[in-house]
């Protein structure tokens, strides 16, 4: 059985993404933490293994690596673009039984990674593909709704909806 990890060029998608272009002008800490929060509904819904990366030029420094939401980040060392780092990830986690995706709109990328083996996932196909996936959580939690016994404490379907991400082991 494959094993499949989406690696995702994080600017690349802020960019990309209208929800998280919006927040980067207030604060771009918050477009990375949204876009993080998206990945780990991602990876809850397909078992995915996900990277997101990002360039060290918008924060300055060593590389630095670190998990939040079960979705591992990498902040890029000093000069190496997240395009290069994305490449050899390619590189290094290729395997039999291991398929890459990379997420990215970077034309030039997406033929370096998809000549290394790599599938290529435009940002508008992933956002496409988490719209669906909000579809089918809200989905979830109407039909566990409407299937649970009668409560004294009723709940809307934003709390609920809360609950289920609580369950899910995201925030």
């Amino acid at each position: 059985m494959k094993k499949d990890i989406l690696l995702v060029d994080g600017y690349n998608i802020i960019g990309a993404w209208q929800e998280l272009r919006s927040l980067k002008k207030e604060r771009l800490a918050d477009a990375r933490d949204r876009l993080i929060e998206r990945m780990a509904e991602y990876k809850a819904h397909t078992g995915w293994r996900v990277i997101v990366l990002f360039d060290a030029h918008l924060v300055p420094g060593i590389e630095k690596k670190n998990l939040k939401h079960h979705v591992e980040v990498i902040f890029t060392r000093e000069n190496e673009t997240a395009d290069e780092r994305i490449e050899k990830l390619v590189a290094e986690l290729s395997g039999r039984r291991v398929q890459i995706h990379v997420a990215t709109s970077d034309r030039t990328e997406q033929w370096v990674i998809f000549a290394q083996g790599a599938l290529r996932k435009s940002a508008r196909e992933l956002e496409i593909e988490m719209d669906d996936i909000d579809h089918r959580i809200a989905k979830q939690v109407k039909d566990i709704q409407e299937q649970r016994p009668f409560s004294k404490i009723q709940l809307s379907d934003e709390v609920a909806e809360v609950f289920e991400k609580w369950r899910r082991g995201l925030k």
